[in-house]
């Protein structure tokens, strides 16, 4: 019976910011600004570290990989959304919804993973420099960045498979501008019992596991730059920090505050705000925070437009 209701679910609507038809125009300019804006901007950092011999570093090559999960990040979400603004058509296929739905779990989690291993990057770069070219070697580097790719598609096959065996017998309606597994879930009218067990293990191994690192590393960041007799030594030691912390407490803020002012709400419309600072705003602004923070990435930018204009 839950196969012969699965075949009958050909799409889903996303209702997205529908209460404001006033405003769709205002929003399609808003958002296809937002996105232009993170495409560029993360592309001029993939740019800057390729280019730059200077910049092939570890820290450097996580930054790369960061800026292109920014990109995925909000390419899975924004353009569905501007494409339904501009037609005034909420359907999304159900083929598509799932899709949507893992490379958005996919690319999120990979982001979390990546500023963990950012983190674990400085504490070695701070904490035991003497050993730093030994323990973030090229070959460390790849696995460490591999293996959060492969992690996080595991986390994104399995949760996308579960829901594939859902059933879905009415009420199709997504509050939200992209599909959300919470609310896929909840959308069920087949026991999810299992669903949200897993949801809340992934939860708890994707995002405090990697949370609970970072807040160890700066630990013993914080503890090794206290240590520093010079004034001039800890400022060094700290600004080569600021960047990523930036980043850190932008990414971790949004995403708990949406989580949990959305408890429960899945029936609302109170999501889909709160959503875009975690979905949108955070990777439009990490290269604005790298490139400001950094004199690195400005200087090679710098030379490479000195060279090509």
């Amino acid at each position: 019976m839950e196969r012969e209701n699965n075949t009958q679910v050909s799409e889903f609507l996303l209702l997205g910011f529908s209460e404001t038809q006033e405003f769709q125009p205002f929003l399609f300019g808003l958002f296809l600004s937002m996105y232009l804006a993170t495409v560029f901007g993360n592309l001029l950092i993939i740019l800057a570290t390729i280019t730059d011999s200077h910049l092939h570093t570890p820290m450097y090559f996580f930054l790369s990989n960061l800026s292109f999960a920014d990109m995925c990040f909000i390419s899975t979400t924004i353009p569905k959304m501007l494409v339904n603004i501009q037609t005034q058509n909420k359907v999304i296929s159900y083929a598509g919804c799932i899709s949507q739905m893992f490379f958005f779990m996919l690319f999120a989690a990979l982001e979390d993973f990546l500023l963990t291993v950012m983190a674990y990057d400085r504490f070695v770069a701070i904490c035991h420099p003497l050993h730093y070219m030994v323990t973030m070697n090229p070959q460390h580097c790849v696995l460490m960045v591999l293996g959060s790719w492969i992690m996080t598609a595991l986390n994104s096959s399995l949760q996308s498979s579960m829901v594939l065996q859902l059933s879905f017998c009415a009420h199709l309606e997504i509050s939200h501008f992209f599909c959300e597994l919470n609310q896929m879930v909840h959308l069920a009218c087949s026991d999810t019992f299992i669903n949200d067990i897993v949801i809340y293990f992934a939860t708890g191994l994707l995002g405090v596991g990697p949370l609970a690192g970072i807040l160890l590393s700066y630990s013993k960041i914080v503890s090794s730059i206290c240590a520093i007799s010079s004034a001039q030594g800890k400022y060094k030691a700290f600004s080569t920090c600021v960047s990523h912390l930036s980043v850190v407490s932008l990414f971790y803020c949004t995403s708990l505050w949406v989580y949990f002012s959305s408890a429960g709400t899945y029936n609302t419309y109170s999501n889909a705000p709160a959503s875009v600072i975690y979905a949108v705003v955070t990777p439009m602004l990490n290269p604005f925070i790298y490139s400001l923070k950094n004199k690195d990435i400005k200087r090679a930018l710098k030379i490479f437009f000195r060279k090509n204009l």
